[in-house]
C-alpha cells in the first residue's frame, strides 16, 4: 500500500513538470494508441485530451509526417538506438500545419501509469521561429553572393582594365600624375578586397575547429603558417605582437585570422608602425588591445559600421568585417579604453576550451 502510494505521488509529481514544459509531449503504447498527452500538445493540436487519449496517433497526423516518423523509429530500432528525432509539418486539428521538430525515446518494457506497456514518449517543439530566421539568412546569404559577384566581376575586370592603360601610358610619359592614378587603384583594389571579406564573413559557419591563440598569433609575428595572409597589405615591420594568452576557443580558423589581420591592420594605421598589440584573456574569451590613440567613447558606437573610419585613405570596412566574424561566431564584440590608454576590443560568449 504504500508502494503504491509513493508512486502515486511521483506520477503527480512528474505530471506537473510535463504540465511546466512549453513543449509538447505525449506517450504511446504499442497498439499506436495515445496513452499520454500534456496540456501543451493538446493546445498546439488544437483538441482536447480526451479526445486525443485512446485514439490513435497517426489519426492526427499527415501520410507524409507519418511515413517520415515511422523510417526514423525503424532505422533507430535497426541501429539499437533508445532515441531518435526528425522534423516534419504538425497538422492542427483545423488543418492549420507548421514545422515541429520531434525527439521521441523507446520504453522498452517499461509500463504505463494503467500498467499497460508503452512503446515510446515524445517531445514535440514548435520550430517556426528558428525555421523563418533560416530563411531569413538563406535569403541574406544569397543576396550576399549576388552582391560579391558583382564586386568581383563588375567591378574588378574594369579596373583591370584601367590598370592595363595606366602601364602603357607610363611607357610613353614619365608623370607624376599617373602616381596618383597608381594610388587610386590601389585604393580601388583595397576597397574591392574589403568588400568581399565582408560578404564572405556575413556568411554563416558550418566547421569550426580547436584555434591555440598563442599559436594563431605568433604565427602572424613569427612568419610562419598565418604570416602571409595575416600580414598582406599591413606595414607591421616595427609592431609589436605580444601574446599574454594560453587559451584555446572554437572558431573558424581562417575566418578568426582574418578577423586578427584586421584588428592588427587598423591598430597600425591609427597608432602608427611602432605600436603593440596585445591579445589577453577576459572572461568567456579573450582581448585585443593595443597602445595607440585610443577610440573616444562618442565614436564606440559607430565603429563597426560599414564606410566609417577617421583616416583619409582608410576603408572603413576593417572592424564592420571584425563585428560580422564576432557575429557568425556567436560572440559579442565591445570596444573599451586599453591599459595603455590605446583602443581594446573584447570578445566574449567564445566558446573557451582550455
Amino acid at each position: 500500500m504504500m508502494d503504491k502510494s509513493r508512486r502515486e505521488r511521483e506520477i503527480r509529481r512528474y505530471e506537473t513538470i510535463l504540465e511546466s514544459l512549453d513543449d509538447a509531449v505525449y506517450a504511446v503504447r504499442p497498439d499506436g494508441t495515445i496513452a499520454y498527452v500534456n496540456d501543451r500538445y493538446a493546445e498546439m493540436k488544437g483538441a482536447s485530451r480526451e479526445e486525443l487519449i485512446g485514439s490513435q496517433i497517426y489519426d492526427w497526423v499527415t501520410e507524409e509526417a507519418a511515413a517520415k516518423v515511422t523510417q526514423v523509429r525503424r532505422e533507430t530500432e535497426a541501429s539499437d538506438r533508445d532515441a531518435g528525432s526528425v522534423e516534419y509539418e504538425f497538422l492542427t486539428a483545423d488543418g492549420e500545419r507548421f514545422p515541429v521538430e520531434i525527439r521521441f525515446t523507446r520504453f522498452g518494457d517499461d509500463n504505463g501509469e494503467d500498467g499497460e506497456p508503452l512503446d515510446r514518449v515524445g517531445v514535440i517543439r514548435d520550430v517556426s521561429e528558428r525555421k523563418r530566421r533560416e530563411e531569413a539568412l538563406r535569403r541574406k546569404n544569397e543576396r550576399l553572393e549576388e552582391f560579391a559577384s558583382i564586386v568581383s566581376h563588375d567591378l574588378r575586370n574594369p579596373l583591370n582594365v584601367a590598370t592595363g592603360w595606366l602601364d602603357l601610358a607610363r611607357e610613353e610619359c614619365d608623370s607624376e600624375h599617373l602616381d596618383h592614378v597608381t594610388r587610386a587603384h590601389e585604393r580601388m583594389n583595397s576597397l574591392i578586397d574589403d568588400l568581399l571579406t565582408l560578404a564572405r564573413d556575413g556568411e554563416g559557419i558550418d566547421e569550426t575547429d580547436r584555434v591555440p591563440l598563442r599559436e594563431l598569433v605568433e604565427a602572424c609575428r613569427e612568419g610562419v603558417e598565418f604570416v602571409e595572409p595575416c600580414r598582406e597589405g599591413v606595414d607591421t615591420a616595427d609592431a609589436t605582437l605580444r601574446v599574454d594568452t594560453d587559451r584555446v576557443v572554437r572558431a573558424d580558423r581562417s575566418r578568426l585570422r582574418q578577423m586578427i589581420e584586421n584588428i592588427v591592420r587598423n591598430s597600425v594605421e591609427h597608432g602608427g608602425a611602432g605600436v603593440t598589440i596585445t591579445v589577453g584573456d577576459v572572461d568567456g574569451g579573450f582581448f585585443v588591445a593595443d597602445d595607440g590613440h585610443g577610440i573616444p567613447a562618442t565614436d564606440r558606437e559607430n565603429v563597426f559600421e560599414t564606410g566609417y573610419s577617421t583616416t583619409d585613405d582608410g576603408t572603413g570596412f576593417g572592424l564592420a568585417i571584425v563585428e560580422s566574424v564576432a557575429a557568425a561566431h556567436g560572440w559579442e564584440v565591445r570596444v573599451t579604453d586599453s591599459a595603455d590608454g590605446g583602443a581594446r576590443l573584447e570578445f566574449t560568449g567564445v566558446d573557451v576550451l582550455d
